[in-house]
Order: C-alpha cells, then structure tokens, then sequence
C-alpha cells in the first residue's frame, strides 16, 4: 500500500544550522529579533570553519532526502570562513544526492576589525561583505545553480546593496535575501524596491509594507519560533513557495503546519492553498517532478487528507532512475555515521560558542 509523489522542494533552508541543535543558550532569554540574533545565530555562523559547515550540510541534506525532499534553495552564512564555503555545501549535498542551489548571505555587520557593528546605510561597504560578493560570483562561475545571497536590508549598507544587484544583473541570476522578517527590517521595500526583480527571492516578508518583485518564500514554523509575527502569504499576489529557514526540510510537516497558520488567520482557508505553495517550488527544480517519492499513506495526492493525517512516513525515494532510499533508509551511504561525524562538529561547535 501507499502512494507517491514528486520530490519535495524546500524553497530555504540554512543548512549550517543542521548542527545547532543542543547549543548553548544565550546567558539571558532574547527580549526581541534583533537580541535572537545577535546572541544565537550570530554567535553560531561566526563561529562555523569548513569542517562543521560540511557535516552540517550532509546532516541536512540526508534528513531532507529522507522526509522526501529531493532539492533544497539554502542560503549560507560563516563570516570567518566564506571563501570555498558554497563548494563545500555543494559536495556535501552531491554525496547525498539531493538537487540544490546556494547563495553566500553578503552582509556589513561585521565590521574590518572583526566585530558585530551596527550597520547605517550611508557606510561604506566592509571587507565581509565584498568577500561575500566575490564568493557568490566564484561559485557562480562554476556554472552551479545558484543566487546571489544577502543576509538582509537592515545589515547591508546601500553600497552593498546596489552591488547585489549589479552582480545579479551581471550574471543572470537572482538574489536571495531575507525581507522584512522582524520589524527591525520593516524599511526592508522601501530600499529594496528600485533593486528587486522578478528572479529575486524574498524570504519571509512578514513586515513587507508593499509589492516587490520576487518570488515569497513563506516559513511558518520559523516566524512562530521568534515569535515575528504572520505572514499573510494569501494576501499577496506574489507567487508563494515554503521553507524552513533551517528547522529541517521536512516539507510535508511544513505544509501541514502552513494550513494550520492560515486557518488560525482564516477559518474558510484551504489546504489547497498550501499545497500549491509547495508545488510552486518546482519553479526552481523543474526535474524534481520527475523523482518518485513513496510514502505510507494512500491519499496523498489529497490535501484535505493528508493534511489531517500525522505520522505518515516517506519509505522510499527514486531519482534519476537511482533507489536513493529504500524503507526509509539511506541506500548510498550510512546514517549513523553521518549523525555520528555531525555530532562531533557539534561539540566542536558548542565549544568555540562558549
């Protein structure tokens, strides 16, 4: 019994954040965004060499072929390791085997001296933020789908700004920045309008005050963990895909809690609106239509169902002809040693946070 699916898309994913899970906590609870990320999630790309991003990678990328996602956006961040980071994601996702396109997060807040600043939009660009140009442009030249990644208006001068968007006009690629996430970034469309195109994609724009350009990528899970605010994403007339903004890339669990969402803002809302979020993914991976993704259930070519159906389980994934998972196990390479090297980063990891 059971029925299939294509491969499932997550339309962003960070994942460096594979092996954050158990890290220390900040020494006092965050009160606001800006707190969360200043003593969490920027403590922890700092602090990320090519060694943890590689088995974070294989750790992400293996649990997401094994919920039946076969192709991931990511957007990537290690200020003190930029250099060679996308390849590194690149041969991690390739030894899984899961379809991708990466972006290095180009940001100014951290400044020449190697400290968390501040950023006003009138500075001139820092050294960070020029090496995360040129890491997304060496990557691109590899001939690799990609984008080119900013972290977010609100940590990007300007003259970054205008850069990211030279460089994506330059190359014919789109770019993929955080927008208007946390109200800290609520002037996110006023800067950001004159720059963004149809091949840019916004993620999460809880706080978006207008139309832009772009693709939306809606991550509920993400927005409820810090407690940002909803999206809205069916008041928009934007095209909207899902992501997890790192929380795994379990699609299915994204769609279901994506329903939830908005029928909490709407009772009359459909599961069908969800659905067509995530089918809305194949835009980027047009053959992930053609993996077969088997799962435990018999209706899941019917939203209403399996959207109120827990537990149902991916058992078997197909790719380019290749049985990349069988009975819900890696047919390639050995998950336990990959939880086992990923923990080893993790500790390594942890250590240099505290």
């Amino acid at each position: 019994m059971g029925s299939t699916t294509a491969g499932m898309v997550c339309s962003h994913h960070h994942l460096y954040s594979s092996i954050a899970r158990g890290m220390p906590g900040p020494a006092t609870t965050p009160e606001n965004f800006n707190e969360i990320l200043r003593s969490i999630w920027w403590r922890l790309d700092a602090a990320l060499d090519l060694e943890m991003i590689y088995w974070s990678s294989v750790l992400g990328a293996s649990e997401a072929l094994l919920s039946g996602t076969t192709a991931i956006i990511d957007h990537h961040e290690s200020p003190f390791a930029i250099e060679g980071s996308l390849d590194v994601i690149a041969e991690a996702c390739d030894f899984v085997g899961v379809r991708h396109i990466l972006s290095y997060g180009v940001t100014d807040r951290w400044s020449d001296t190697g400290t968390l600043q501040s950023v006003s939009p009138s500075l001139q660009m820092t050294d960070g933020a020029i090496r995360g140009l040129k890491e997304n442009e060496r990557y691109a030249s590899t001939g690799r789908a990609s984008m080119i990644g900013v972290h977010a208006a609100f940590t990007c001068t300007d003259s970054t700004l205008s850069h990211v968007a030279e460089l994506s006009k330059k190359l014919g690629i789109g770019v993929h920045i955080h927008v208007a996430e946390a109200i800290e970034d609520a002037d996110a469309g006023l800067r950001l309008e004159k720059y963004a195109e149809d091949n840019w994609l916004l993620v999460h724009a809880v706080h978006l005050d207008r139309h832009l350009k772009g693709t939306i990528a809606h991550n509920p899970r993400s927005n409820m963990n810090n407690s940002v605010g909803y999206a809205r994403p069916d008041e928009r007339s934007t095209t909207i895909v899902l992501g997890t903004d790192g929380i795994g890339a379990d699609m299915m669990e994204e769609f279901r809690l994506s329903f939830v969402k908005h029928r909490e803002h709407d009772r009359s809302a459909s599961p069908q609106a969800s659905w067509q979020w995530l089918l809305n993914g194949y835009q980027y991976f047009p053959d992930a239509r053609n993996d077969v993704v088997t799962w435990s259930y018999d209706h899941m070519d019917d939203p209403w169902k399996s959207v109120y159906t827990p537990g149902i389980r991916c058992t078997d994934v197909e790719m380019n002809g290749q049985l990349m998972v069988k009975n819900g196990k890696p047919v390639h390479f050995d998950m336990n040693e990959v939880r086992a090297k990923a923990a080893e980063q993790a500790a390594r990891l942890f250590k240099k946070i505290l």
